[in-house]
């Protein structure tokens, strides 16, 4: 369990993941990244279930509150120590999490 800020109020509460990820897997080029910076997955991956969306713009953040409630597809955007990004992407149905970097979109 972890206390993070939660989409809705805005405010610190003890909560779980918002949503199954399914099954997780990753691109070669995200694998290869983050073995690069010595960052684990699972750093992103708690992010991303906890509803921290990283670096997406208000529309991808609004876009992502709906599809909490609708079951829509989740993208959240991360930032590297190098600057590079990598993205994770949960689909509609919540069967796989997906991270890649953007250009292998």
């Amino acid at each position: 369990m972890m206390v993070m800020k939660t989409p809705e109020s805005g405010t610190a509460s003890a909560v779980g993941p918002l949503f199954p990820l399914g099954r997780v897997v990753a691109t070669p080029g995200a694998l290869r990244l983050l073995e690069a910076y010595a960052v684990s997955p699972k750093t992103y991956l708690a992010r991303h279930a906890a509803g921290d969306w990283g670096e997406v713009c208000a529309a991808d953040q609004h876009a992502n509150l709906a599809a909490l409630r609708e079951e829509g597809r989740l993208l959240s955007a991360y930032r590297l120590p190098g600057g590079e990004r990598v993205w994770v992407i949960t689909e509609c149905d919540r069967s796989v999490t997906t991270l890649l970097r953007p250009e292998e979109y």
